[in-house]
């Protein structure tokens, strides 16, 4: 049973762990505030500069809503299946050779994201010692989300190896438009 507000795809159920589906949920939550606070950031730099008196820090907060959202982005889009995902190729395969495509490539996926965990974590503690201007805040705040989204996309994509290896990474066929029209979803009710 799904929960009634999840955003999982009812045909990519079997790869997923209900209870990350709150974490999925925080983590779009957290990019839609991401861009609407770079957007609204970089309106308010382009006025104050407009009107010839900058706000220095407004382009600090910018750079952080920037470098967050790409990073929690990262992460949401990799639970998602959209985002570090070659669906076309494993999705035209089937059987074993399919298992090894889809297995393969979360495998890279996990590795890529071992990186970010192991380099991220290497930047955020060199970032104590430089800072950003003019609030003096140690770019190690800015480095943090890297490994942060590393370990969420490790997460993520250990949830799809062990579900597609125990369910299968094939979900459910995409129902036709035809069979969504005639489905009871369209009829009124009595």
């Amino acid at each position: 049973m799904t929960s009634r507000y999840s955003l999982v795809i009812d045909r990519q159920r079997h790869l997923k762990w209900h209870w990350l589906d709150p974490l999925e949920q925080i983590l779009m939550v957290l990019c839609g505030v991401a861009l609407a606070g770079f957007t609204t950031t970089v309106f308010f730099d382009v006025v104050t500069r407009s009107l010839g008196h900058p706000v220095l820090w407004v382009q600090e907060v910018t750079t952080t809503f920037f470098v967050y959202g790409i990073f929690i982005g990262t992460a949401a889009a990799a639970r998602r299946n959209d985002h570090l995902y070659l669906s076309a190729i494993a999705d035209a395969m089937s059987g074993y050779s399919r298992l090894a495509v889809e297995t393969f490539t979360r495998l890279v996926v996990l590795g890529a994201a071992g990186c970010m965990v192991y380099f991220g974590y290497l930047n955020f503690r060199q970032g104590f010692g430089a800072y950003r201007m003019p609030s003096l805040t140690p770019l190690a705040s800015l480095y943090a989300a890297i490994p942060l989204s590393g370990a969420l996309v490790a997460l993520f994509m250990v949830e799809q190896l062990v579900n597609g290896w125990r369910h299968g990474f094939a979900g459910a066929a995409p129902e036709s438009i035809e069979e969504v029209l005639d489905s009871d979803r369209f009829r009124a009710s009595p």
